[in-house]
């Protein structure tokens, strides 16, 4: 070690003076400089171990002494006990396994006893060091091979650049795996070098740094699979087993809680029940095309059949999302994991931030190829869409009430739905916009302030036309114009402005019906508020109106 007994002791010494007295510990060094690496700014890593039953603090103390950063960790022998039994319950699944908890038991077996030694190696002796260095090299062996089956994937996609990330990922894993077989268990791979010359072999230390330091320019899709090539074989030969050679034996599957919605051209994809993705045309074109439980080959090459260009990247974006996923035949999932990776799970991009947000057909997306998170939980974004639809029926049905009132001479009927559209013109205005629950219609213009700057004329036409009375027939017929000119106005600044005019014959009202119908069975789905009552039982006739015959 780069320190000395005497030295190590002193600073443990001056460590423990400023803890409770009170406790009689055992106390062991680990981390780099207890596993022989390590330099001058290393830290001292103290584990503090108690024969009691405590439930002891995880995080560990910092301390600054002699000019050297010291950490104070603390554990009973039932928590390490219960660490190492979990390791062992967990060895039969590796993909399971935590790094943190690899690691906590790694550090103490392999640290270095200053106090109470006999307790120290009573602990030590829960986990045969043998039977480590196998869960541990298992653990790498596993990563590595998930993380080069995600290259092979990635490189039948078309996108070399990103697979030859994870085939240097992979690289590092499988000689940490080999490594650990040979007793170098420690899991961060910074000391990788020492390691590598710790285990003697030169053979091996100097083909990884050959492959490790090879160059692959962006865009040399040649050079990339020649490099997975290269490191498949180096893989290989370490002892790596079921290693992917052939990308056939992937295979692209469902993923549980993803379902799909149409409305009109718009596909929506739905994860979990929360996050709901709207894709471009090129991009829906690819999802549609999708047969699960092809080969991933297959699979491209019915994407390409669309004649969408380049579809692989489409693909890898619907993988990187958990909308789909890869399976090995025979091994389950392909869920590749970087050592101290983020939290697991699917990407999950930024928020779109087209506005509006919604039109009555669907999402607004970013371009052809876009697959764009929007910026709302899905039951909030079903229900915003509903309410833009709905919004729109009250438009139309309040503009028929408004013309057959100016009909009778109804002036201040006319007065009243006049302002009723108004209202509901708003009210789709704001669900575009992802506003929801709305506020009441009293309020509507006094809360234009949550929408874009845009937007601000459209809300001084809204107040000029709500303060208009119809004192005579001219009057009527002047605001139902304006009114007409100020639902355009709106409709096209919400991408509604091919909404049925719902009242004018039987066949818009059945085009007015399919498109509720459309985001109703998303909404229903996902437990979104419904506009009127009324829409369960459109939903319920599939779109038809309840008493139509079939």
């Amino acid at each position: 070690m780069i320190l000395t007994e005497e030295r190590l002791q002193d600073l443990l010494d001056k460590s423990l003076a400023e803890l409770p007295p009170d406790t009689e510990w055992a106390v062991t060094l680990e981390g780099s400089i207890a596993e022989g690496f390590g330099n001058p700014s290393s830290d001292i890593d103290f584990l503090l171990v108690s024969r009691f039953d405590d439930e002891l603090p995880t995080m560990p103390s910092l301390l600054f002494v002699d000019g050297r950063r010291v950490e104070i960790r603390t554990r009973s022998v039932r928590q390490l006990a219960h660490q190492f039994t979990a390791v062992e319950q967990g060895a039969g699944r590796p993909g399971r396994l935590s790094e943190d908890l690899l690691n906590r038991c790694q550090r103490i077996l392999h640290s270095h006893p200053l106090r109470g030694h006999s307790l120290i190696e009573e602990v030590k002796a829960l986990l045969p060091v043998e039977r480590f260095r196998r869960i541990t090299a298992d653990w790498w062996a596993h990563r590595a091979r998930q993380s080069l089956r995600h290259a092979t994937a990635l490189q039948c996609l078309g996108e070399g650049d990103e697979a030859v990330d994870w085939t240097r990922a992979a690289l590092v894993q499988s000689v940490k795996s080999w490594a650990a077989g040979l007793g170098e268990t420690y899991l961060e791979p910074k000391w990788l070098s020492m390691q590598l010359d710790r285990a003697g072999r030169a053979d091996v230390r100097d083909r990884y740094w050959e492959l490790e330091s090879a160059v692959v320019r962006p865009g040399d899709a040649e050079a990339a699979q020649a490099h997975l090539t290269a490191c498949l074989d180096f893989a290989e030969d370490l002892g790596l087993a079921k290693v992917p050679r052939r990308p056939e034996r992937l295979t692209v599957e469902r993923v549980a809680q993803v379902t799909t919605w149409q409305t009109g051209e718009r596909i929506h994809v739905v994860r979990g029940r929360r996050d709901v993705f709207a894709l471009g045309a090129d991009a829906g074109a690819v999802w549609r095309s999708l047969v699960l439980g092809r080969p991933l080959p297959r699979v491209l090459a019915d994407s390409a059949a669309t004649g969408v260009t380049d579809p692989g990247p489409l693909l890898a974006a619907f993988l990187r999302y958990g909308l789909v996923r890869l399976a090995w035949k025979g091994a389950g999932t392909v869920s590749p994991a970087l050592p101290l990776a983020a939290p697991p799970g699917p990407l999950t991009p930024p928020p779109s931030t087209a506005q509006p947000l919604l039109s009555v057909r669907g999402a607004a997306v970013g371009g052809s190829r876009s697959v764009d998170l929007m910026p709302l939980p899905a039951d909030r974004f079903a229900a915003a869409a509903m309410a833009l639809v709905w919004s729109n029926v009250v438009v139309e049905n309040a503009v028929e009430d408004l013309t057959g009132a100016l009909r009778r001479g109804q002036r201040r009927v006319a007065e009243l739905t006049a302002r009723r559209a108004v209202h509901a013109a708003l009210r789709g205005l704001f669900s575009a916009h992802g506003v929801n629950p709305l506020p009441a219609d009293a309020d509507l213009v006094r809360r234009m302030d949550l929408l874009p700057p845009a937007t601000v004329p459209i809300g001084a036409h809204a107040v000029e036309l709500l303060g208009r009375g119809v004192d005579s027939a001219e009057d009527g017929e002047a605001l139902r114009a304006e009114l007409r000119r100020f639902i355009a106005r709106v409709r096209g600044a919400v991408g509604a402005d091919s909404f049925p005019l719902s009242f004018d014959s039987a066949y818009t009202w059945r085009a007015t019906l399919q498109l509720g119908h459309d985001w109703l069975r998303m909404g229903t789905h996902l437990g979104a508020e419904l506009p009127i009552e009324e829409a369960r039982d459109l939903l319920a006739g599939n779109g038809a109106q309840p008493h139509q015959a079939r």
